[in-house]
């Protein structure tokens, strides 16, 4: 039987989600808590394989086994077994035909970035950091420039193995939410049919340049021409990136597969 099962997770502790010889990452600790309410050895699939630090508030799984357990056991009791800084928030039987990661038709991520002269505390881990003001007027002037279907290479990793760098962003919104009067916390929204690797952080990278001035909004759509990452800006932290979620056909029959990251206090 198949299983569609979703996570939230802290990705500060682990080494990302796809699992590692150190066994370091979410699916080794979600594999170890699964194979526990089995009786023998699980391997799962997901929607987004986050890199280390990055959060997930829906992360969509799914998983095969031979054995009958009642609902609860995959979800309190793989809980049970889970690290705290992972959870299990649902987990439901689905045909065959579903993959977490082949029958997502979108996938979306959030990033926080705390904009004021001190560093975070509270937020520690949970948002990104810029010291110096940033005009979120130019930032979405910037990011209108990347909807659409284009080649995203001045934004990917070079370790990236997805098999084309073409890609369709369907959202990118920059919202500055005021906190004080000389802090602000922004978020960026953003739904694609798929990622490339480090393609979130390295676009709020080079919208935090033109944010702080140091670029015009229209460098955003130079370096999308160039196809060059070595033209592009830095790869942004990890911190406050969160995967929220993926989209399935509804005739799968599954829960809320996306939730919305909470914004914090700076």
């Amino acid at each position: 039987m198949r299983y569609a099962l979703a996570l939230e997770y802290d990705g500060g502790p682990f080494c990302g989600f796809q699992s590692q010889p150190s066994a370091c990452a979410v699916q080794d600790a979600l594999e170890r808590a699964l194979a526990a309410i089995a009786g023998e050895p699980l391997r799962v699939s997901a929607a987004g394989r986050t890199d280390a630090g990055v959060h997930a508030t829906s992360q969509i799984t799914h998983f095969d086994t031979r054995v009958l357990r009642p609902q609860v056991a995959w979800v309190r009791g793989v809980n049970a077994h889970l690290p705290p800084a992972v959870c299990v928030l649902w987990c439901c039987a689905v045909g065959d035909d579903f993959h977490a990661r082949f029958a997502a038709t979108a996938r979306h991520y959030t990033y926080l970035l705390l904009n004021r002269p001190q560093r975070p505390g509270l937020a520690h881990g949970r948002v990104g950091w810029h010291h110096a003001p940033l005009d979120a007027d130019a930032m979405r002037a910037a990011a209108g420039q990347l909807l659409g279907t284009h080649d995203f290479s001045a934004f990917r990793a070079a370790g990236c193995q997805a098999r084309t760098p073409v890609k369709t962003l369907r959202r990118l919104d920059v919202t500055r939410i005021g906190l004080a009067r000389d802090a602000a916390l922004l978020r960026f929204d953003l739904c694609a049919d798929a990622f490339l690797h480090h393609m979130v952080r390295n676009i709020v990278g080079a919208l935090v340049e033109i944010g702080a001035g140091k670029r015009e909004p229209g460098w955003i759509g130079e370096l999308l021409a160039a196809a060059d990452r070595s033209r592009a800006a830095p790869t942004f932290a990890a911190a406050g990136l969160h995967f929220t979620g993926a989209d399935y056909d509804p005739r799968f029959g599954l829960p809320a597969t996306r939730r919305d990251v909470a914004t914090f206090p700076g």
